[in-house]
């Protein structure tokens, strides 16, 4: 991948993982009332979160050549801050997919949806701070030294 590719990506990266974070809080909002419906904004929440992990890892190589040495060097608490953004990112992408699948089982004639929902609605709030913590971990990444 050219570094032009990898520069471009890494901004729209950046940009997407701040619309997912939000795009997860709208589910949980919602799904304070567990009984609603709300697919729509769960799935979306978890398209977004799930393209950013993608873009993510499509550069991680090219960061990890390039910028990770020069960081841990420099400032190894950034680059450490770097490390717990990555497992930030894990965490959100898990909890938003176990949500949707919570949620989508809570609409099911035989399952306990009360249960459910309110399972659903715990996962996509811990989805959303995690991807909230990630975003803010990432900008300040970013901030001291991008590709």
């Amino acid at each position: 991948m050219s570094a032009l590719v990898v520069r471009s990506l890494q901004h729209v990266h950046g940009h997407v993982g701040w619309l997912a974070a939000l795009a997860l809080a709208h589910p949980a909002v919602l799904l304070r009332r567990p009984e609603r419906r709300v697919f729509g904004a769960a799935l979306a929440g978890t398209v977004l979160v799930t393209v950013t992990a993608l873009m993510g890892a499509l550069i991680y190589p090219s960061y990890r050549a390039a910028v990770k040495p020069v960081i841990f060097s420099a400032a190894p608490t950034i680059g450490l801050l770097f490390e717990r953004k990555e497992h930030l990112g894990v965490a959100a992408l898990a909890l938003a997919w176990c949500g949707l699948a919570m949620h989508g089982l809570a609409h099911r004639r035989e399952a306990p949806r009360r249960d459910l929902g309110r399972a659903a609605f715990v996962a996509f709030a811990g989805a959303a701070f995690a991807a909230t913590l990630a975003a803010t971990g990432g900008l300040i990444v970013a901030c001291y030294r991008s590709l």
